[in-house]
């Protein structure tokens, strides 16, 4: 149930057909999957991937995909503010940075030549493809973060960011969660 935000325009697209298309139209894949599963916080990431191999497995072998992974960030995470901090800093990889959100949110920011910056709030279900080479930075939340999503990638090691060092991010740092009216 993603939430598209463009603060600049006072823009706030809901409709999740509207929200792919907006996507779509800049190279970044959305798609939302049934997200039926509910996990408790002492779920491994081998049971977590086998909750969704059957949606995993053919998404990761048409895209060359190689691993997979589960991020999980919560209010008790050692090291949160340190974590953050690298997460809200403007950067790229160079290769595509795939999550799909079995639970939680988070707020992927995007900075595209000439296009106000926007962001995409992911929720449960919400699978992005932040496409190698796109500047953007993430954000779990400065309170009570909660995430629990899948990382998939071609080679781990693409995963690196590389920080633009632009400062961009800090426009946008009074920014509040985007909520449903």
């Amino acid at each position: 149930m993603a939430i598209l935000s463009i603060p600049e325009k006072q823009i706030q697209l809901t409709d999740a057909q509207e929200i792919r298309r907006f996507m779509n139209e800049r190279g970044i894949f959305f798609d939302q999957w049934h997200c039926d599963v509910r996990f408790d916080d002492s779920a491994s990431t081998d049971e977590i991937l086998a909750a969704y191999a059957s949606d995993l497995r053919p998404f990761m072998e048409n895209g060359g995909y190689q691993t997979a992974d589960v991020i999980s960030i919560h209010s008790t995470t050692e090291n949160y503010e340190a974590i953050r901090a690298k997460f809200l800093s403007e950067h790229t990889h160079s290769e595509d940075e795939i999550r799909f959100f079995v639970d939680g949110q988070g707020l992927f920011w995007f900075h595209l030549e000439e296009e106000a910056v926007f962001n995409l709030l992911c929720e449960r279900g919400d699978l992005i493809s932040v496409p190698a080479g796109t500047k953007h930075w993430f954000d779990a939340g400065e309170t009570n973060p909660f995430v629990k999503a899948i990382r998939i990638f071609i080679d781990m090691s693409g995963w690196v960011p590389h920080y633009t060092e632009s400062g961009l991010e800090k426009q946008f740092t009074d920014f509040n969660f985007p909520t449903r009216g």
